[in-house]
């Protein structure tokens, strides 16, 4: 009798996280080498087991789509996403947010590189 009544209960909850992991389509091992180097950088074995290399790209993967997620809702109230959104959401991670500005602020610079040495360029070619 206790093994019927088990069986329900077990089927349910299989059920929701196969139904999850269908409508979560995503190729897997996408970011495999980069995560290999990532976690060799950090520390780890120049070759770690694929097992652990899946597992930490399910998490990057999750943080991300998250993240995504949650800037996105955020960005609803205006009707339309931004860079701003994403930084509101990791305003709290001084580290992230630090990186962030960073890597904006260098964006930023290079895209003003580019446009100067575009004009630079341009004027070389009328000269000759």
């Amino acid at each position: 009798m206790s093994n019927s009544s088990a069986g329900p209960p077990s089927k349910s909850k299989a059920g929701p996280s196969q139904s999850s992991e269908t409508s979560f389509k995503r190729k897997r091992g996408v970011f495999q080498k980069d995560l290999q180097h990532m976690m060799y950088g950090f520390g780890d074995d120049p070759n770690p087991l694929p097992e652990t290399v899946a597992l930490v790209e399910d998490i990057v993967v999750e943080y991300v789509t998250d993240l995504a997620h949650k800037a996105q809702d955020t960005g609803s109230k205006r009707g339309k996403l931004s860079v701003e959104d994403f930084l509101y959401q990791i305003r709290k991670d001084m580290p992230k947010l630090n990186r962030c500005t960073e890597l904006l602020n260098m964006q930023e610079e290079l895209k003003q590189a580019r446009k100067a040495f575009e004009v630079d360029e341009e004027k070389l070619a009328s000269l000759e």
